[in-house]
């Protein structure tokens, strides 16, 4: 829970959760931006909480739900490709109209990264039969390129906390002199120790060895050819340029052990890693240690013995300026080299296995899938933030191709498995909504409202200004988002054939929020009534303890109406009003 709580979040803040699930960081979120609004109203804040597995997005949702609240987007994408729907050619387009935005930028980013999970070693003993401390190097640059990609989000004047719930330095502290060596001038690592003083941390290494299969090595130098393709520079604390760092080697085979998708949690099982260290044995042939140039010091190690806990990795970094543009070329060219050659050995393996050998389907399928994978992968890396002008004629032939598949597809196929969102705007009905349960002017549904069925909408959402902001962009720029929920549910069709003026009933999920602006279909009821329409499934007008309280609900239209506790705290309860009442 500590992450959170470097964001500063203030009102009005768009914030990401890059890699949300399961969903307890994200809660944390929503309840500072709901405490942070002024009384009475919706907070203009927005939270944008992202995971990788669609199953992992429904615990996700499931674990927020409770918040019911109008401000909150879950979305299903590869955090290192998340979208940034721009619709402005430069930076003074992005910043031309402030009442509408113009790309996709955040003022505070969570960066949670997956990671190897070593600390979390107290309450998951099943890490201690399989632990290496070489497990954390296939993270690192997953968590780099996640990390980037969270930077490249954040707006300037804005703050990112990468967190890890490793002790491993090269998926923490290497990560972090990597994200400064790659931005430059244009972010910088804060010094946040004299915020929240009470939790006792430790500061950031400065120097550490890397470990891969079973020898330390000091620098990258140290580490054998066939393995310098898996054991990055970056990885090492004396590594200084961008271009070190990102090296394609050609000539090695690659490891496809290293070449596999990661989930927020590690699960132990489905490695093949086996504790192989060798007592701190060092193949290095240096004399002594290098240390880092930059300041990491200022990260926090949380300790499980200090506190009695957990272990864990916080940094937090500032944006000052947009990324220089040449750094960012220089390093998304050597990384789609990278992935290319990957790509190819990949291909010339299969080739090999098949003249050689003759593949069962099963086998044939695998490798199918590996290579789809291995593409998928290279494309994903052709996302840039600054478009390389060699790669200009090629992605204007790419993106008039998809704009004529996106022509010949429903906007519900886009996303395998995901419902479309579209704006609810049949105004016969909302009319007839407002005018049912005397919703008041000032809480406006025109343009708050939306739904994920293309015809005859049985679930309502209101959704707040700033995801409607949101929306509205992303229907400008194709849909490049892929939502897999949003908004409060607020109203839904009636499953009762009973006759009703109103085709929709009040939705328990958005009761709290609309409440305050209803004028109708309100009753009081006593202590005891109100336990009877709890305790029973049905009950009769004329059984109610208060017959005052049950002529008013006879004299009523058939529908659903609000109960409220009449002693003590208002608790609002939504009712179908029927003979027996429901």
């Amino acid at each position: 829970m500590v992450p959170p709580l470097f964001l500063n979040v203030q009102a009005g803040h768009h914030i990401l959760d890059m890699c949300a699930a399961p969903g307890s960081k994200t809660f944390q979120l929503l309840e500072m931006i709901h405490q942070s609004k002024e009384p009475g109203l919706l907070p203009t804040a927005l939270v944008i909480a992202n995971d990788l597995k669609v199953q992992r997005c429904d615990v996700l949702i499931h674990n927020t739900k409770r918040m019911c609240t109008a401000n909150l987007i879950v979305t299903n994408h590869e955090a290192q490709s998340f979208p940034s729907c721009s619709l402005a050619k430069d930076d003074s387009e992005a910043y031309k109209d402030h009442c509408k935005p113009q790309r996709l930028e955040f003022d505070r980013v969570l960066c949670d990264v997956p990671c190897s999970g070593d600390g979390t070693l107290r309450k998951s003993h099943d890490l201690w039969r399989k632990w290496s401390s070489s497990m954390g190097n296939e993270f690192h640059l997953l968590q780099v390129n996640i990390a980037m990609r969270g930077i490249a989000l954040l707006k300037v004047g804005g703050r990112m906390v990468y967190s890890t719930c490793s002790m491993n330095p090269v998926e923490n502290e290497a990560v972090v002199a990597e994200l400064l060596r790659r931005s430059g001038s244009s972010v910088e690592l804060l010094d946040v120790s004299t915020e929240l003083r009470e939790l006792v941390r430790r500061p950031g290494l400065g120097t550490w060895k890397v470990n891969d299969r079973g020898s330390w090595f000091q620098t990258h130098e140290d580490v054998p050819d066939s393995r310098k393709n898996v054991i990055l520079p970056s990885m090492f604390p004396s590594s200084t340029s961008i271009h070190e760092s990102h090296k394609v080697y050609n000539s090695f085979d690659v490891n496809s052990e290293y070449n596999v998708p990661f989930s927020r949690n590690f699960n132990i099982e489905d490695t093949n890693n086996v504790n192989c260290d060798t007592g701190g044995i060092s193949s290095s042939n240096s004399a002594q240690s290098l240390d880092s140039k930059f300041p990491l010091h200022r990260c926090m190690r949380i300790v499980p013995h200090d506190q009695d806990g957990g272990a864990f990795f916080i940094a937090v970094i500032h944006k000052l300026s947009l990324l220089n543009e040449n750094q960012v070329i220089k390093v998304r060219k050597t990384e789609n080299l990278l992935s290319k050659n990957r790509t190819v050995k990949l291909q010339e393996q299969c080739q090999h296995r098949i003249v050689s050998e003759v593949l069962d389907d099963n086998k044939l399928l695998d490798e199918q899938t590996k290579l789809s994978v291995a593409n998928q992968t290279s494309k994903d890396d052709n996302l840039t933030e600054v478009k390389m002008a060699s790669d200009v004629e090629y992605s204007q032939t790419e993106s008039g191709d998809r704009s004529r598949r996106m022509d010949k597809l429903d906007y519900q196929h886009k996303w395998k498995g995901i419902d479309p969102v579209l704006f609810f705007k049949d105004e016969a009905v909302i009319k007839n909504i407002v005018s049912f349960f005397g919703i008041e002017e000032s809480f406006s549904l025109e343009g708050h409202l939306v739904t994920r069925s293309t015809d005859n909408a049985r679930r309502i959402y209101y959704v707040s200004k700033a995801v409607q902001d949101i929306l509205e962009l992303n229907i400008q720029v194709g849909e490049q988002i892929k939502i897999a929920s949003l908004g409060v549910k607020m109203f839904e069709r009636h499953r009762s054939k009973d006759g009703c003026s109103c085709a929709y009933r009040l939705s328990y999920e958005g009761l709290s929020l609309l409440f305050p602006y209803m004028r109708k279909r309100i009753l009081h009821a006593s202590p005891v009534d109100f336990q009877h329409l709890l305790q029973y499934r049905t009950i009769n007008f004329a059984r109610f303890a208060d017959a005052r309280f049950g002529e008013e609900a006879a004299s009523m239209m058939p529908g659903c109406c609000v109960v409220v506790l009449r002693e003590g705290n208002i608790m609002p309860y939504a009712v179908d009003l029927k003979e027996p009442m429901t």
